[in-house]
């Protein structure tokens, strides 16, 4: 990505987005679950940063602090700084922030179902932002929203226009939310598990158009999945969370052609093949670390297959560079990069 000007609004040198050195703390009853524990990533205009890593490892609660989402209390996050055009998110005033969200960075939630309401047409629903957060009419509002709707390429959009959620098949439901997201002309949008309970040819599908839509309008794209099956082809770049921490970042390619992170090499081989057919899956063995009561050392030692012991148990491994933006958390990334590790 050249450092020259792009998006019409990102400086030379200065990433469209950039998170610094993030942590969230979420104070329970039960205690302080630390959920964030160091989040660095940055993300610039016309690109895919896919964000990947089990249930539980920070992927969608950094997502909602960027954001500004985050219920707090019970949320806090006590250091950190989160750059968009170069001005920190987090010292904003609400009001300005307000304005950020939603026009500027945009998200697209998990459950399409849950998040529409089901009392409104999709229509209703995909112009009430215009219609609030600019001086569009009513009809204007209701025009651009079968506009968006075209955009998404959801048939007969005209006539569609006035159905409710329910009418809608659970593709074209979150064809409807990339609409709403879309009603802004964001600069960064954000899809949280956009293919979640979709078979695999609507996830396809729906992919393509995040695709589509991020090379026509020239978006930057976060987004987060558990698969790696499915971001092969979208992403540009990928970090790997684990315990609220990116444990693994590269380049798309590198990361599928040898990963340096005994975690990344274990949800690799989790996605099924067909020339394995006939063969046990492949599973990373026990759960994810409680984040309340985390591991000493390295936070995926009490499941990695290469564990060596003390270090891995008693030191927690810094980030190192390997060259051309590619970073591991892993006191032995170097030896996986070589081979020699397993």
């Amino acid at each position: 990505m050249t450092n020259l000007q792009v998006g019409g609004d990102q400086p030379a040198g200065q990433h469209l987005l950039e998170v610094r050195d993030l942590f969230v703390e979420f104070h329970t009853r039960d205690g302080v679950a630390k959920v964030i524990n160091g989040v660095s990533y940055h993300l610039d205009a016309g690109e895919t940063l896919a964000v990947l890593g089990e249930s539980g490892s920070g992927k969608s609660v950094t997502a909602q602090a960027i954001m500004g989402i985050l219920d707090m209390p019970p949320a806090k996050i006590p250091k950190g700084q989160i750059f968009y055009n170069g001005d920190d998110l987090l010292k904003m005033a609400e009001n300005r922030r307000r304005d950020i969200r939603g026009k500027d960075i945009s998200m697209i939630f998990q459950d399409a179902l849950s998040a529409l309401n089901p009392v409104f047409s999709v229509g209703w629903q995909i112009s009430e932002t215009l219609r609030t957060r600019t001086e569009m009419s009513k009809d204007a509002a209701m025009k651009r929203a079968i506009e968006l709707m075209d955009l998404v390429k959801i048939p007969g959009a005209k006539t569609r226009v006035k159905d409710y959620p329910h009418q809608f098949s659970g593709g074209m439901r979150q064809r409807v939310m990339i609409a709403m997201s879309l009603a802004m002309d964001p600069k960064v949008l954000i899809a949280d598990e956009p293919t979640t309970a979709l078979d695999v040819t609507v996830q396809a599908q729906i992919m393509d158009l995040l695709a589509d839509l991020r090379r026509d309008l020239n978006m930057g794209m976060i987004l987060i999945t558990h698969d790696l099956g499915v971001v092969a082809d979208v992403a540009d770049r990928i970090a790997v969370m684990y315990a609220g921490r990116i444990i693994e970042h590269a380049d798309v390619h590198s990361i599928y052609k040898q990963p340096a992170h005994p975690y990344t090499r274990g949800l690799l081989d989790s996605i099924p093949r067909l020339d394995h057919k006939g063969t046990e899956l492949a599973t990373i063995k026990g759960l994810p670390p409680n984040l309340m009561r985390l591991p000493t050392g390295c936070k995926y030692h009490p499941r990695c297959p290469y564990v060596q012991k003390p270090i891995c148990v008693d030191e927690e491994p810094r980030s190192l560079n390997l060259g051309n933006g590619r970073t591991s958390a892993c006191h032995f990334a170097k030896e996986m990069l070589d081979g020699n590790l397993g």
